[in-house]
Parts: C-alpha cells; structure tokens; sequence
C-alpha cells in the first residue's frame, strides 16, 4: 500500500517554514521516491579561492589590461581562463 505524504503547511514567512523544517520530518511531507533531479541554470556556481603565483611583470600587464577594461584583475583572469576552457 502506498504512504501519502501529509499536505505541506502554507508559510507567512520564510523564518516560519525554517523553523518549521528544523522541527519535522520531510519525508512525511514529500514522496522522496518520486522526486525528480531538476536543472537551476541561474543559479550562480560555487567557488572556491585558489592561490596562484604569476610573475609579477605578467600580473602587472593583466592589471593593466583589467584596468583598460574598468573590470577587476581577478575577474579578467576568471573570463580568460573560462574562455580558454570553452574553447578546447
């Protein structure tokens, strides 16, 4: 025989479904059986920092070529690097 899941609660606010969602069990809630992977493709990715040693005339140029840009070294690195990688 199948289980049902309990009828979720409507929520005022997001602090009330937190607290809610600390305190029960979803499973009674959700058939978690029946759940489905979905795509989020606006969700922006995880990062993680890295350290990185360049020779200071190449960072120099980077941090010139950032500024001709009005953007930040750091992110330049990041568009080069995804572009190089998208490419091959």
């Amino acid at each position: 025989m199948t289980k049902h899941p309990k009828a979720r609660p409507e929520f005022r606010t997001e602090a009330d479904e937190r607290a809610f969602w600390e305190s029960h069990d979803s499973s009674e809630y959700v058939d978690w059986d029946a759940a489905q992977n979905v795509s989020l493709p606006n969700l922006k990715p995880s990062t993680k920092t890295i350290s990185l040693r360049l020779p200071i005339a190449l960072l120099e140029r980077i941090k010139i070529k950032a500024n001709r840009r009005d953007m930040p070294y750091q992110s330049l690195i990041k568009a080069w690097l995804a572009e190089d990688v998208q490419k091959r």
